[in-house]
């Protein structure tokens, strides 16, 4: 028998917002409800809950949308249990997300419980993923994405056209204001409203004059500005906290990521060059 492990907790990055990841083999809820809404995503076996009046079943691959203050349980479909990440967001969030998509007034509901969503299961673990890691940029980011994916996508509302801003310039700004703060970036909320827009339209604005979002323009971004202390002779450690990663495996990863080779044979090349060179 597997072991039952689960994590609950939050991130200062998301606020208002509890994360879940854990596996269960023998443990069942009973039924309850939230006061908010729930994303979870199934990554491997299989949850079954009670839901609305039917059985539910969900694959790994998959993800649970369900709405506040809806009775519901949950336990293992198969023997061996299931794994998931889940996100527990506040209906205020995701009411504020559905206004800026486009939505009618009030908090979506959700046609189907449980939906084949490649990109919004992802976008949750990805979420999980950066708020683990401390990129909080990222993490505020994917949690936006997840919410934005789902409303549009899976919402039971009508939706319009959503917001837009005066793209270029505020790009510029947001841009501007990642740089100065490399090493600690703000919230994708807290980037929005430095610049005096709406997290989605800014994210809009900001690929369309970059070609990437916020949070991946500063990963390239701290990386270009690892290369230049890494040919200096900074040690790879002490490049990886000045650039903002929690540590020197995660430059590492997105350093190989984006130049090809690790930061220290980066610095080895850099050092063989200039030796040359003197």
């Amino acid at each position: 028998m597997a072991k039952e492990i689960a994590h609950y907790w939050q991130h200062p990055a998301l606020p208002g917002v509890d994360l879940l990841r854990a596996h269960y083999v023998r443990h069942s809820f009973g039924k309850h409800t939230h006061d908010g809404y729930v994303l979870a995503s199934v990554t491997s076996g299989v949850e079954a809950f009670h839901y609305r009046g039917e059985l539910e079943v969900v694959p790994a691959g998959s993800v649970a949308l369900v709405e506040p203050d809806r009775v519901h349980t949950g336990h293992a479909g198969v023997p061996d249990g299931w794994s998931y990440s889940v996100l527990y967001p506040g209906i205020d969030q995701v009411v504020e997300v559905a206004e800026e998509v486009g939505a009618l007034p009030g908090a979506p509901g959700f046609g189907n419980a449980v939906v084949h969503d490649d990109e919004l299961s992802r976008l949750v673990l990805q979420t999980h993923r950066a708020a683990e890691q401390n990129q909080v940029l990222a993490a505020s980011t994917f949690l936006r994405l997840a919410l934005g994916v789902a409303v549009r996508r899976h919402s039971s509302q009508l939706l319009g056209p959503g917001r837009s801003v005066d793209g270029r310039g505020t790009a510029s700004a947001a841009r501007d204001l990642l740089m100065a703060r490399l090493d600690a970036p703000p919230t994708l909320e807290e980037l929005a409203a430095a610049v005096d827009a709406r997290p989605f339209p800014l994210l809009r604005a900001f690929r369309e004059a970059y070609g990437l979002p916020p949070h991946a323009w500063l990963t390239q971004q701290r990386v270009r500005t690892a290369q230049v202390l890494l040919g200096a002779g900074t040690p790879p450690a002490e490049v990886a906290v000045t650039v903002g990663f929690v540590d020197q495996a995660h430059l590492t990863r997105h350093f190989r990521r984006i130049v090809g080779v690790p930061p220290g044979a980066y610095a080895r090349a850099r050092k063989n060059v200039q030796e040359t060179i003197d």
